[in-house]
């Protein structure tokens, strides 16, 4: 986390320094972003930057968990209207938010892209945060899934949650894998496209095996 000094600075001088961060960890890789441009464009002393932050690795970490949180935060806020029929429309539709995000945040994913496709020394940190984000959110659909008689009665939802959490996370290797793309290519161009629809029929058939597997006939 950072120092106490960070968060007692103007709001407007934060959110620069945060957002030059942003812009410098989604163009370059851990080993490359340099703390240096940071402050020369923030226009404050390198010296001052050690007052709110110990070192790189802890920006670093604050500035994957941010874009992590405005990824989860944007999930919540865009809950589609009306309310979908079922579990599997709401996973259907949490597949496609989480693209929605990818497309109106590009920065933010690019932090992400290479947090999880890069190499950095927190890398498992923030990969196991990422899952435990995500396991907290596809437990509550499953638990509200069950209420309504969406899913098998007897089926463990601690299960049905690893499940699905797993499938989802390994989707990043997945679906670049499937579509002939270098994961490299990802973590690093930020202007690279995938192929949306062949996404979209991805998660389409990912979503009925867990129909099939999981839900009441």
């Amino acid at each position: 986390m950072p120092n106490q000094t960070f968060f007692n600075l103007p709001d407007k001088k934060r959110q620069k320094i945060t957002d030059l961060a942003i812009l410098e960890f989604a163009h370059a890789d851990y080993d490359t972003a340099s703390i240096s441009n940071i402050v020369k464009q923030a226009k404050i002393a390198k010296g001052s930057f050690y007052q709110y932050f110990a070192d790189k690795k802890e920006l670093y970490l604050y500035v994957v968990n941010l874009a992590y949180d405005q990824r989860i935060a944007f999930i919540r806020e865009n809950h589609p209207t009306p309310e979908p029929r079922d579990f599997f429309e709401s996973l259907r539709w949490l597949f496609h938010v989480s693209v929605q995000f990818n497309l109106q945040q590009p920065l933010l994913t690019q932090v992400i892209n290479r947090a999880a496709y890069g190499d950095s020394p927190v890398k498992k940190i923030l990969l196991a945060r990422a899952q435990a984000t995500a396991r907290q959110y596809i437990q509550d659909l499953v638990q509200k899934g069950m209420a309504q008689g969406d899913l098998i009665p007897t089926i463990d939802p601690d299960l049905a949650t690893f499940i699905i959490v797993t499938a989802s996370d390994n989707l990043k290797y997945y679906i670049p894998q499937k579509l002939g793309v270098e994961t490299q290519k990802i973590a690093e161009d930020a202007d690279f496209e995938l192929n949306m629809q062949a996404i979209d029929h991805i998660f389409d058939q990912l979503v009925q095996v867990f129909k099939r597997g999981m839900g009441q006939r």
